[in-house]
């Protein structure tokens, strides 16, 4: 089956072929992209015009159709553009998954205008870090996000706020029903490839996120990654087992459960998007149960879930899970964190007429970076799959030699869906992209396959159900404690959430502090998830290597869990 997904991804990328890659010049690289690639996400909306009558966005008891969504996107664009925002101008978005994330967010990419997504379990001193990082003239926010923007309100006096979903009329905030009632056709907008689509925050490394500018040419080519990923496994399977292959043109409609926010790649660019430019439903959730989310998969026909795998885990896992009708699903797994090879078995076993599936990617490339599902992944469920097409793939050792496959080295990858940079970040840009090759962080090999299998990160990160949490940011808050004399954070394995954020402090000397002091210390400064759950608190020197660099792991490995506060 493996020569015949090489066959299938050598005919569908070779010329003529429907996801034909060529290298276009971007940025001064030469670079893999698609040669059928739509300019932009402006593109890729309007062609779901064909869609109207289909079902696109559910929530509990609303509804839209495409026909809706699309008059409702050119509606706000168009009150966007009368506030005088230009392409090339930002706008943030900060709220939970309601389906105004998705309107806004095609309405505003749809007239060039860069859209800030902004993480909505921030604190306020994040929040105010991110608005004056990226400088939006417009922040659209439901009612919890504008409780937590308002004590900074004063700093952002030109900024104007759209409240969606409000309670009751807020002074100085535009209701969000004024945008509805905008009316008009989308504007008429010529947005380039490489103009910023969005920013995404990624936790920084040295204390404050950094702002990915991810581009639209980007964007687009994660959305055929997907596309094409999906079609060549299935394709290459059915020709292995002798069966007919699905003809894309008469593919069955997706139904897509949205279960991750919205603000990060997984579930924007990776599950809406793509199912998006397929014409598929898209069913968002208040918040994550895995009870809810079985009645939905019932009474949706859902067919497939992608999220953190301890999303799948409590789906298979749930009491009632025999008690609801799962068949429609076809694929579950999703990103975020690896999936582990014991769940990659469990799914399979689980799902009547469904397998298991993973991506495996970054904000950093828009999306995907690699994908494996079906049998590929349970044949191999300790990989990741191969790369996408639009990526070229390599591993180097320290010193930034190239490595031959088999052998472990940081994964480095190079291609049109790689970030423009990071805003305001020319020093970070410029150690993360060198030659246009992008350095994931990740320590990894690469098979005679050209499967990708991810050992171990070289970044100081934890990894807490999906979310990337650097451990510099959360030192950087602890440290700010007048009774913190040294800290050093690190990530201890956790079985539902894959890791879960440790400390371990040394007290200032004739100072004392408590667990709870800590924590509650951070939680003016940090999202909650960031928030230490393992608190060792020490009055001994933390351990250090010959340059003064504290030894993470070694001291990780020598505390008792049994132990923390």
């Amino acid at each position: 089956m493996y020569q015949q997904l090489k066959d299938v991804r050598q005919e569908l990328t070779g010329p003529g072929g429907l996801f034909q890659v060529d290298e276009v010049e971007v940025r001064g690289q030469m670079l893999k992209t698609f040669a059928l690639a739509p300019p932009s996400l402006r593109d890729v909306w309007l062609m779901t015009a064909g869609f109207a009558e289909r079902d696109y966005l559910l929530y509990e008891d609303e509804r839209w159709t495409y026909a809706d969504a699309m008059a409702e996107t050119a509606s706000i664009a168009n009150w966007v553009m009368a506030q005088g925002i230009q392409r090339g101008d930002r706008v943030a978005v900060s709220m939970r998954n309601y389906p105004e994330w998705m309107l806004c967010y095609w309405a505003l990419t749809s007239i060039g205008v860069g859209v800030v997504g902004m993480n909505a379990w921030w604190v306020t001193d994040e929040m105010a870090y991110g608005l004056e990082d990226s400088a939006p003239k417009i922040l659209i926010c439901d009612q919890d996000r504008l409780k937590t923007f308002m004590p900074v309100r004063d700093q952002f006096p030109d900024m104007k706020i759209v409240g969606v979903r409000l309670a009751e009329p807020v002074e100085g905030v535009v209701d969000y029903a004024e945008l509805r009632a905008q009316g008009g056709d989308m504007p008429d907008v010529v947005v380039d490839p490489d103009d910023d689509a969005c920013i995404f925050y990624t936790s920084g490394t040295t204390g404050r996120p950094k702002g990915a500018q991810l581009t639209h040419r980007g964007c687009v080519l994660n959305i055929m990654n997907v596309v094409f990923m999906n079609l060549a496994a299935s394709t290459a399977l059915a020709k292995a087992n002798g069966t007919e292959p699905i003809d894309p043109a008469n593919a069955p409609v997706t139904v897509t459960l949205v279960t991750t926010p919205l603000f990060h790649v997984t579930a924007n660019n990776c599950v809406v998007q793509p199912a998006t430019l397929t014409g598929g439903k898209i069913i968002h959730m208040y918040k994550w149960d895995a009870g809810e989310a079985l009645k939905l998969i019932e009474r949706e026909k859902i067919t497939g879930i992608s999220g953190v795998p301890v999303m799948s885990r409590e789906i298979i896992a749930h009491p009632d899970f025999d008690k609801y009708d799962t068949s429609s699903l076809t694929a579950l797994g999703g990103g975020g964190a690896q999936l582990q090879p014991d769940l990659v078995g469990k799914i399979d076993k689980a799902l009547k007429n469904g397998k298991p599936a993973t991506g495996y990617g970054m904000t950093e490339t828009c999306g995907i970076i690699s994908a494996v599902a079906n049998d590929y992944f349970i044949d191999r469920p300790e990989s990741v799959g191969p790369p996408v097409p639009t990526l070229e793939a390599k591993c180097i050792d320290a010193d930034g030699n190239d490595l031959p496959d088999g052998e472990l080295g940081e994964l480095c990858v190079k291609g049109g869906n790689v970030i423009k940079g990071y805003l305001n970040r020319t020093e970070a840009t410029e150690e993360s992209i060198q030659d246009g090759w992008l350095r994931t962080g990740d320590i990894a090999r690469i098979d005679e396959e050209g499967f990708i299998y991810i050992v171990d990160r070289a970044k100081d990160m934890v990894l807490r159900g999906g979310e990337n949490i650097y451990c510099a940011e959360v030192e950087s808050a602890i440290f700010k404690h007048e009774a913190v004399a040294e800290c050093t954070v690190f990530g201890v394995e956790d079985d539902r959430l894959g890791e879960e954020v440790g400390v371990a402090i040394v007290v200032a000397e004739d100072a004392s502090l408590t667990a709870d002091e800590v924590r509650a210390h951070c939680a003016n400064l940090l999202a909650k998830f960031k928030i230490p759950r393992y608190i060792w608190l020490r009055t001994e020197l933390l351990p250090r290597n010959a340059s003064g660099k504290f030894l993470k792991r070694e001291l990780r490995d020598t505390l008792d869990i049994s132990d923390a506060a």
